[in-house]
């Protein structure tokens, strides 16, 4: 079954359910040390670009490397609603201590609130993708990007190089040049911002970019606590049947015997 999709940037499409065979694409190891699984699946589901939104392609077929993070995410929520269709369901564990129930939780992958791209985002985008902002505390203004398929790809390797500072890591990746600060400085600078740049920084990052809202307001079923959850996104978004046989044995294992 395939359906045509409008992404966060305008880019449209048409695109369809997994197959059996891209069961392959997401146990292959090689592609998952590389960051090379999505890119595979996505150019698999895709069938036929309709509109190309912000990328160039001329008689090119769309590289998701070079797609905007939201458009890829978006695509990817897509795929796997047409495969097993919108309702997805996860485990969560309540955040009380004095309750720590486990319940499952379900919501329509379709019906979550989707950015766009703005206007001056997509002119910036096209234009070089560097978009500039003036940080309010050190009063320098500083450039930046979005996030494509090649940087998911690169950013958890730049991560782990200094794991004990990922929020750093974050911003010196997505930070091309600061005024008045040489290239070799940038890490150190951006190490020693205040707290208050840094996070009108990140809301900066996320003002001018598009993609999906995947923070859900969930209740615990037991002692009624609402809680901010992150909406689940591993192996098993894609083979629930896989998910649903491990929360069995998780059930079972806890069941009184």
């Amino acid at each position: 079954m395939a359906d045509v999709i409008t992404c966060p940037s305008g880019l449209s499409g048409r695109v369809r359910g997994m197959k059996v065979r891209e069961e392959r694409v997401l146990a292959d190891r090689k592609l998952a040390r590389s960051g090379g699984q999505m890119d595979e699946l996505l150019s698999a589901c895709w069938e036929e670009t309709l509109t190309p939104g912000p990328y160039a392609l001329g008689d090119q077929p769309l590289d998701w490397g070079r797609v905007l993070q939201g458009d890829r995410f978006f695509a990817l929520l897509m795929v796997r609603a047409l495969t097993y269709g919108p309702e997805y369901a996860f485990a969560l564990q309540c955040r009380s201590d004095a309750c720590r129930a486990r319940f499952e939780w379900e919501l329509d992958l379709t019906k979550l609130p989707v950015r766009p791209l703005p206007d001056e985002s997509r002119a910036a985008f096209v234009g070089g993708n560097r978009f500039e902002t003036l940080l309010p505390d050190a009063d320098k203004r500083v450039r930046f990007k979005l996030l494509t398929g090649d940087d998911e790809r690169r950013l958890p390797q730049f991560q782990r190089a200094a794991p004990d500072k990922l929020l750093s890591s974050v911003l010196a990746y997505r930070v091309l040049d600061i005024d008045g600060v040489e290239p070799r400085d940038k890490r150190r600078f951006l190490e020693d911002l205040s707290m208050r740049d840094a996070d009108f920084l990140m809301n900066e990052f996320d003002r001018v970019d598009c993609g999906v809202d995947t923070t859900i307001e969930v209740e615990c079923p037991e002692c009624f606590l609402v809680q901010d959850v992150d909406l689940p996104f591993d192996r098993g978004f894609f083979l629930p049947g896989k998910e649903r046989i491990a929360r069995r044995r998780d059930r079972s294992a806890s069941s009184p015997r």
